[in-house]
């Protein structure tokens, strides 16, 4: 039987619809034939839309042109400041072995993390976080204290990508400044929803990715300070500062342009927008269902970014019985080889497995209505309802 379509989407953290201005900046190179790093005249033209877009991604975040590094999405951005500013730091001295990070970060950076801990001799710690979900202030002064000249790199987050609570980063870089440590933000959630600035902010790496402010899929950046030594994950042609080789997408950039450049300039009406309708759904959501949990800062967080607890629920129970009433949304929680995990965040903040499987993830976008919201108070409650008698049943049969 075929799935009903989708009318009601409630899943931009996954990833938001294009802009048309950003489809049509696109679409007007998808019949360049010029490859930007050749010298020719149809070359030339190419490399002029990726400097004009180099340029405009700049301005709009507080950077430099030059510290604008083109990639294929967030997860390579995350995997080669990571990497890459670790295996620098530790060439330029062997006692440079830590990592302080949340242990709250997207799995792009934690993944990458756990890998350079395997094999390239990393000792990883990852910082606890409060109950809202941000990380711990003086765990993080009192890990680099004890021995900040072993500190090769600090990456945390900007906003989480789960419960949607902000990070506390300006501390955790005057932190880190103090002795010279660099720090990667992944800020992918937080560009277009929170004001972000990279020179105010005074990371030394900002990990942006097209498809979250209406960009296109396949295309990201890393902004990173000409002062910062990397070493590459890819070697090729050199491209992009010798940091990452490989023809350059020039439709893919000058799209990812324009959303970066219209997703800043209308930040804090979009924030003022979907921050009423999420408080309208967290509302309507907790009148129909009395015990459900907000998780989170209540204040301090993405404005369209509404995660919930629903005691004595499934989860991934909770997202099909919506999915089959047309709604979309996420759990917000990883699988690994098919098994369904409690989300790695919600326990960090001392959820328990039970409580972390219980929840869902709803995040508002540019398209998102009123009508959206009300569609999904009207069926929060008739949905939990049976997921609870689903889980009862089962409970018995055990």
């Amino acid at each position: 039987m075929d799935q009903p379509a989708t009318t009601v989407y409630l899943d931009h953290a996954a990833t938001t619809p294009m802009l048309p201005e950003a489809i049509q900046a696109m679409a007007e190179h998808l019949g360049d034939v010029g490859n930007p790093s050749s010298l020719h005249a149809a070359g030339r033209s190419a490399r002029r839309v990726v400097e004009e877009s180099r340029e405009r991604i700049a301005q709009a975040l507080g950077s430099r042109p030059g510290e604008v590094v083109f990639t294929s999405g967030g997860t390579e951005s995350d995997n080669l400041a990571v990497k890459g500013i670790f295996w620098a730091r530790r060439t330029e001295d062997p006692r440079r072995v830590r990592i302080l990070s949340s242990s709250v970060e997207h799995h792009a950076v934690l993944d990458a993390l756990a890998w350079l801990e395997t094999f390239a001799q990393a000792r990883v710690e990852l910082l606890p976080v409060d109950a809202s979900g941000a990380v711990e202030v003086a765990a993080l002064r009192a890990a680099v204290e004890r021995d900040p000249a072993s500190v090769a790199l600090v990456s945390v987050m900007s906003a989480n990508n789960e419960v949607g609570t902000l990070q506390p980063v300006a501390e955790v870089v005057a932190i880190a400044a103090d002795h010279g440590i660099p720090v990667h933000t992944d800020a992918v959630q937080a560009l277009g929803q929170v004001p972000v600035d990279f020179g105010t902010l005074g990371v030394d790496a900002l990990t942006l990715t097209g498809h979250k402010v209406g960009g296109p899929f396949g295309v990201g950046a890393l902004v990173l300070r000409r002062e910062v030594a990397v070493t590459p994950l890819l070697h090729g042609g050199g491209q992009e500062r010798d940091i990452r080789s490989g023809t350059l997408d020039t439709p893919a950039i000058a799209g990812l342009a324009r959303a970066v450049e219209l997703s800043v300039r209308h930040q804090a009406e979009h924030a003022l927008r979907v921050g009423r309708l999420r408080d309208d759904l967290v509302r309507g959501v907790q009148e129909q269902v009395p015990d459900a949990l907000l998780n989170g800062d209540p204040v301090r967080r993405l404005p369209g970014n509404a995660h919930l607890t629903f005691p004595g629920c499934q989860g991934d129970s909770l997202l099909m019985l919506l999915d089959a009433r047309g709604i979309a949304c996420s759990t917000g929680s990883a699988c690994s080889a098919g098994v369904p995990q409690p989300s790695h965040v919600l326990v960090a903040m001392g959820r328990s497995d039970d409580s972390a499987r219980s929840s869902l993830r709803f995040s508002l976008g540019r398209t998102s209505t009123a009508q959206d919201v009300a569609a999904l108070v009207a069926a929060i409650g008739p949905v939990v309802e049976r997921a609870r008698l689903s889980g009862s049943r089962a409970a018995v049969g055990r």
